[in-house]
């Protein structure tokens, strides 16, 4: 297919669904209430909590205003080095002055609802989630979320969004294959070349699947790849269980600096990301190969969303309408990710062309499975995971 994702993406995933555990609030000590909703007055007598839009602010000079007046943005689990989010911070904090604070910036998307379920009335809350699909649709279902539709929303993809604004679609990619062929004589290109002897000890994933939105569509993937389907994921586990058994699979979470030191070699991950490392491993000496396996080609998007009881609700809305501009829309775009935007950029000719044709090649249209496949997913995940890679 060509370099855009279809414009018929999953109702929000990893990644991300219903069929997640519920979390288990944690017993952590308040560090200070969050400020009174009224501190950050949004127009027509509305709160900047339960602003639905920038038009519910007298428009986007008074949310910049409101926004401005609280100062800061409280982010969780984003690494600089993941689909250009560096690039979009700084690009952020100096176009608005505000300062954006990132909590455990290498944390899973189940790490984020676990913060605003035990952070919930803190100043120390998130104010805003990058969620895996499956976890988007679990938070909005749990009454996490805030509505609130960038002035954007309409462009986005249906089907990638939520109709309430409670989630919508940032950016996707494919499950990929990267390699470091100083490391691995021959680097594997597909789910079958996994299996091989050859590859002992060095095939990993980015996380844990229960938690991970990558990591859950690794094994999503390997289901393709192995005669299952959306609506079957288990071959996905036998076919970890056999890399495990075959002592092919390492539990070592794959990151920059696991690849690097030689821990993992053989990483399973999305396409963004791995071709993020090419470039960054370049100057290190390391000849990091991606390849989107044909047998187990799986697309997903993550999912931008907004607590509900954000400490920074202005900052917070103001942040999804600089994510879905064309400025934070290209940024992603050059991070190798795809922006939801990207079909409605394109016809606009606002699109980074230079950047959208160095994406990653893939063929064919991509599918992707409905909110029912993925909680059933999630649930024979959450079931047989542990046992299909113990011992």
């Amino acid at each position: 297919m060509s370099t855009s994702l279809s414009s018929t993406a999953l109702p929000r995933t990893t990644v991300r669904t219903g069929a997640l555990a519920l979390v288990a609030a944690l017993a952590l000590s308040a560090c200070g209430a969050a400020p009174d909703d009224s501190a950050t007055a949004a127009g027509g007598g509305k709160s900047a909590a339960t602003a639905t839009s920038a038009a519910d602010f007298g428009g986007m000079d008074k949310l910049v205003a409101a926004a401005k007046n609280e100062g800061k943005l409280q982010a969780i689990a984003l690494p600089r080095d993941w689909a250009n989010y560096g690039a979009l911070i700084d690009g952020f904090q100096k176009k608005y002055g505000i300062k954006i604070v990132v909590e455990n910036p290498d944390g899973s998307s189940q790490d984020e609802i676990n913060a605003v379920t035990s952070r919930k009335g803190q100043d120390r809350a998130p104010d805003v989630l990058d969620l895996g699909s499956s976890f988007a649709l679990s938070a909005a279902q749990q009454g996490l979320l805030a509505p609130y539709k960038v002035q954007a929303f309409a462009d986005i993809p249906e089907g990638q969004k939520d109709p309430k604004g409670r989630w919508y679609n940032d950016y996707g990619g494919y499950i990929s294959i990267g390699c470091d062929a100083k490391r691995v004589k021959e680097c594997p290109k597909t789910f079958a070349d996994l299996l091989k002897p050859k590859y002992k000890g060095q095939v990993a994933l980015n996380g844990n699947p229960t938690k991970s939105g990558s990591a859950f569509g690794g094994v999503y993937a390997a289901a393709l790849a192995s005669g299952g389907s959306f609506d079957d994921i288990q071959p996905g586990l036998d076919f970890f269980s056999k890399l495990k058994k075959n002592g092919n699979y390492t539990p070592v979470e794959s990151t920059p600096a696991t690849v690097e030191k030689g821990e993992t070699p053989i990483s399973i991950d999305w396409d963004y990301l791995n071709a993020g490392y090419a470039d960054q491993f370049k100057s290190k000496g390391v000849d990091w190969q991606v390849a989107v396996p044909a047998d187990g080609q799986f697309s997903q998007f993550y999912s931008q969303a907004i607590n509900k009881d954000a400490p920074n609700p202005a900052t917070a809305r103001l942040w999804q309408e600089y994510l879905y501009s064309a400025e934070g829309q290209n940024l992603w775009l050059k991070g190798y990710a795809r922006p939801a935007l990207m079909p409605a950029m394109e016809k606009a000719g606002t699109l980074d062309a230079t950047a959208a044709a160095k994406l990653p090649k893939v063929s064919g249209t991509p599918t992707f499975p409905t909110e029912e496949q993925q909680n059933k997913a999630k649930t024979v995940l959450g079931q047989g995971w542990a046992k299909a890679v113990s011992g």
